[in-house]
């Protein structure tokens, strides 16, 4: 199929293009930029881009340029995974300039491309509002969050208007090869040096999974939106279900017996609480996904970030 898909540089963008266009997919990926300001991490996957997809710079969500994208070429389905992220840890995150953002001439958009249009598909995250299981209320996290789900209202809203075939793909806690510096590559950084690797909130009960997996489970969600008739579907991809202590010893024990590391960790007495103490996915996907394979996954997890 031929596939509109934003937000492509990001981390889970990369391997959602990378799985699609290994399964036989034709990718254009407008983007934010020219994509020449990139460094590190970001650079790695917009450099390994250039050979999976069509990049558009200068052509962010339901600008002129994204319009007149649209309008020139027939697309199958329109994946939305770009979201405005902006100081997105902070308090002070805008909701409302990023639902704009986020929404930007959607009616408009739908419009120009419904004749061949067979579906939407739009990225979600566990942390919105009314998303995953946990502790109840199911609020979101943090004001970007709540922009997400506030973005979703506005896409079934639009995309009931046009009868389009809309789904919903939920990330949780997605971890594996050309992840930004978070909690597993600081596991990794930290064993790597000799050190004991601290965590800080290991009470948390969350949902981690592999990226690839995850990457996998979205491919098959894209052809299932794109052929139903005009309806509205879910999909909430769930991985190692467990506290951040318990799955930073899963992830020891995969790094030591592959590189004779000591790994040690160093599980603090958790004093914030500032996030709710569980919040997870709904459906377990490693099963329903047969040609993923567990110990390659972590092996290719582990030489990416050791070298090995």
């Amino acid at each position: 199929m031929k596939i509109l898909f934003t937000g492509a540089s990001s981390f889970t963008g990369y391997w959602f293009v990378k799985t699609l266009a290994a399964a036989g997919h034709e990718i254009t990926c407008p983007l934010r930029g020219a994509g020449d300001n990139y460094d590190g991490i970001r650079k790695q996957r917009f450099d390994a881009l250039k050979l999976l997809c069509r990049l558009i710079p200068n052509a962010p969500f339901g600008s002129d340029s994204f319009l007149k994208l649209v309008k020139d070429a027939p697309f199958d389905v329109l994946c939305h995974h770009a979201a405005e992220t902006t100081n997105y840890k902070s308090p002070d995150f805008d909701v409302q300039a990023a639902l704009a953002s986020n929404t930007l001439n959607l009616r408009q958009i739908l419009a120009a491309i419904k004749g061949s249009l067979k579906g939407v598909v739009l990225t979600g995250s566990v942390f919105e509002n009314d998303e995953g299981k946990g502790d109840e209320p199911l609020r979101a996290f943090s004001g970007y969050g709540l922009a997400k789900g506030l973005a979703w209202q506005v896409f079934r809203y639009h995309c009931a208007g046009a009868q389009v075939p809309l789904g919903k793909f939920v990330i949780p806690n997605p971890f594996g090869p050309f992840e930004e510096p978070r909690f597993t590559a600081h596991l990794m950084r930290t064993w790597k040096d000799g050190k004991a690797a601290g965590v800080k909130t290991p009470d948390y009960l969350r949902d981690n999974i592999h990226v690839d997996l995850m990457a996998l489970a979205y491919t098959k969600f894209l052809d299932r939106v794109a052929g139903m008739k005009f309806s509205e579907t879910k999909l909430n991809p769930s991985g190692y279900v467990e506290t951040q202590g318990e799955f930073a010893q899963r992830v020891a024990r995969e790094v030591q017996q592959r590189t004779g590391w000591p790994c040690k960790l160093e599980l603090s007495k958790q004093e914030d609480f500032s996030e709710p103490l569980r919040r997870v996915n709904t459906d377990p996907v490693m099963a329903s996904v047969p040609n993923w394979n567990e110990t390659q996954a972590w092996d290719a997890f582990v030489g990416f970030y050791s070298g090995k």
